[in-house]
């Protein structure tokens, strides 16, 4: 492919060409041709992408931004940390050149190496002035032997036209010697490409188990085919990985081949590709108002995020099981861990359900030794949330699923944002209590009464105590390490012995500690609440302290059917209610 292609009609908008051809130096070469609309364009580079709420500045990768009209370079000046404005003298054509670093692998950044490029294209393509709303072309050089995998129509060999920028930068692209394996749902082509492995071949059901997943998807919107005319699933597996981001017509998975292998893998996968792809529908398409247009270079606080992403959580564990696939039982362990790391988390009587969403652009994603302490995530407690929901509409004979599809024929199907009050509305519709209930959720710091609603289904949580005294600390988890404390539990024992994240310990009560188990060794059985002497060090400084143990807490709750509570009406609640019956 040659740098200087013969430009397209001006009216269909710029052509982005990307050079992946030098992998082992992690280049991208990115190369655009437009005709300007005005004499002062201005050339963006988004801060964020859309479902990783963010700013992460992709503009530090980019590097020898030029400028050529006609041949003779344009001086650029720099109008913001991501925006450059040009002086023009005519409207002909520029040919505008740069280079990206490509070292960042996660489903939101970009990484290209020997064997593998992924591209979030967010932080690939600038934005030029006039032309977001206008086609873009795509053209990829590969190295030879590879091939690209992009969720967008075909223009020619390794070429696709996106309808406008948006759409473009919402189109991941993966590129190497990948195998492409084709199948499809309801009738709609679907492709899965997988990095590190070759997922459908190893597991001859995957491709089987996935269409039943996403017809389960279907089947809960109420829709008989999927929202998507052509989607493709990418999977990055790696030695340690979890995680995924939403496209229109396409989501990036990352999973790690140590988790694949233990027992309850497979189902966690599972469960991560129902998350992504029910996204197709709420979020991409049923989309918060705020987000409808999307403003690529600053924060838009986002309250609906709770049930963006905290109602797909909820969902993701119960689709598999809709789909046919895995037991009630490991249903139940997995939702039982969800309400188990929710009540271990003592950030959720600081932070409420509507101020995690609103404040995901500077806590979710930027976790600290003390975040548990003075945060609960959108994601976690909005499942919670969710969960009471679906429970609460079943006693008035409704359910979140039609909740759910009331929304998306409302909203999502005209592409009609929905505000935080829309949801209220939608919900209160069902069950007409939940106009004052479901905002004293989002609002407060009270746990919902999880126990009365379980009970609904036959369920109850059983807590199981430590058999150690609680010292209000977590280690560092490193055999070969010195014994640093990780974290430091707010209003627990260790802070009130004026411990902090980051100490070491030296020796309790004069008894030398070393690993975890020494520890174990030197506190013995809980009988009284003595004090002990601690030895530790602070920046090079050894110190001392007084400890003062706590009795064992609860280090996990379990979810069991409940035989007190079992009988048929409940069994039979529980039964439609795990299969997502309406």
């Amino acid at each position: 492919m040659s740098d200087d292609p013969p430009l397209r009609d001006p009216a269909a908008g710029p052509t982005v060409q990307l050079d992946l051809r030098e992998p082992q130096r992690h280049l991208v070469r990115v190369t655009l041709h437009l005709t300007p609309r005005c004499l002062q364009p201005e050339l963006r580079l988004p801060a964020w992408t859309p479902g990783s709420y963010l700013i992460r500045d992709y503009v530090r990768h980019l590097e020898a931004l030029e400028v050529h009209q006609g041949g003779i370079p344009v001086a650029s000046a720099r109008a913001a940390q991501a925006c450059w404005r040009l002086e023009l003298t005519s409207l002909a054509p520029l040919v505008i050149r740069y280079r990206l670093q490509a070292t960042e692998l996660s489903v939101r950044t970009c990484h290209l190496s020997a064997d593998h490029g992924f591209l979030a294209l967010a932080g690939v393509v600038l934005q030029v002035s006039g032309e977001r709303w206008h086609p873009h072309r795509l053209a990829l050089t590969l190295p030879e032997g590879w091939q690209a995998f992009v969720p967008l129509p075909s223009d020619g060999d390794n070429a696709w036209i996106a309808a406008d920028f948006d759409q473009l930068i919402d189109s991941p692209v993966e590129a190497g010697p990948h195998p492409c394996h084709h199948f499809s749902v309801a009738g709609v082509p679907h492709r899965w490409v997988t990095w590190g492995a070759d997922l459908p071949a190893d597991d001859p059901l995957w491709l089987a188990d996935v269409e039943r997943v996403a017809l389960a998807c279907c089947r809960l919107m109420g829709e008989p085919a999927p929202a998507s005319d052509n989607y493709l699933f990418v999977l990055h597996l790696l030695g340690e990985a979890y995680g995924g981001l939403e496209h229109d017509h396409s989501c990036v998975l990352q999973f790690g081949r140590r988790s694949l292998a233990a027992p309850a893998g497979r189902r966690k996968l599972l469960q991560l590709v129902a998350h992504e792809y029910l996204h197709q529908w709420n979020v991409r398409r049923l989309r918060p108002a705020e987000l409808t247009p999307i403003d690529y270079d600053r924060v838009t606080i986002v309250p609906g995020l709770w049930f963006a992403e905290g109602v797909t959580s909820y969902l993701d564990l119960l689709l598999p099981l809709a789909a046919g696939i895995g037991t009630e039982a490991e249903l139940l362990d997995d939702l039982g861990a969800d309400l188990s790391r929710y009540l271990l988390t003592p950030g959720r009587r600081v932070q409420g359900l509507r101020q995690s969403a609103e404040e995901a652009w500077v806590k979710l994603y930027r976790q600290d030794a003390s975040s548990a302490d003075s945060q609960i995530s959108y994601y976690l407690k909005g499942a919670v949330v969710a969960l009471m929901l679906d429970l609460h509409l079943r006693r008035q004979g409704s359910c979140l699923a039609l909740v759910l599809r009331d929304l998306w024929r409302r909203h999502g199907a005209w592409g009609r944002g929905y505000r935080n009050d829309d949801l209220v509305a939608a919900f209160a519709e069902q069950a007409a209590d939940l106009a004052e209930l479901l905002p004293h959720w989002l609002e407060s710091t009270d746990d919902p009464d999880l126990a009365g609603y379980l009970a609904d289904v036959g369920l109850a949580l059983v807590p199981k105590p430590a058999t150690e005294p609680f010292l209000g600390w977590l280690l560092e988890d490193a055999a070969d390490r010195p014994m640093q404390l990780k974290r430091v539990h707010r209003d627990g024992p260790a802070e009130r012995a004026c411990l902090q994240s980051g100490d070491e310990l030296l020796a309790l009560d004069g008894v030398r500690l070393r690993r975890p188990d020494d520890l174990t060794l030197a506190i013995g059985p809980l009988t009284t609440p003595a004090e002990r002497e601690l030895l530790y060090c602070r920046d090079g400084l050894v110190r001392t302290t007084r400890l003062r143990p706590e009795p064992p807490a609860v280090v996990s709750w379990q979810l069991v059917v409940d035989p007190l509570l079992a009988n048929e009406h409940t069994d039979l609640n529980r039964r439609r209610w795990l299969s997502l019956q309406v």
